[in-house]
């Protein structure tokens, strides 16, 4: 068993790869004219498991996944809306939670 470390903008992909043994490492978000998430996983035979899926044989249990799907989801949503990261999305678009009505006048005149 080799460990490598496999990096995929697809939540789904990450989902299987969380099935399969996979470790979440990290979190990546790139600025190409809008944010785009990367999941970086590591473990043990990853290049396989990524071929067996691109190949379409990839078979997990379908709540196994659900629920890896779900918990990847939520860790970007929690990622995104912590206003302490420099990647999250309240600073990206300079606004923090408690910024509502009262403080952000263009959010009046939207509404």
């Amino acid at each position: 068993m080799k460990a490598n470390s496999l990096e995929t903008t697809d939540i789904f992909r990450g989902a299987f790869f969380l099935c399969k043994g996979g470790d979440l490492s990290e979190i990546r978000f790139r600025k190409n004219g809008k944010q785009i998430a990367s999941f970086l996983f590591t473990g043990p035979d990853l290049t396989k498991h990524d071929k067996e899926y691109r190949n379409g044989h990839a078979l997990v249990n379908p709540l196994q996944f659900r629920e890896s799907l779900n918990h990847l989801r939520d860790i970007l949503f929690e990622k995104l809306r912590d206003p302490a990261s420099p990647d999250g999305y309240a600073v990206t678009k300079g606004r923090t939670r408690y910024d509502r009505k009262r403080n952000d006048q263009a959010y009046q005149k939207r509404r």
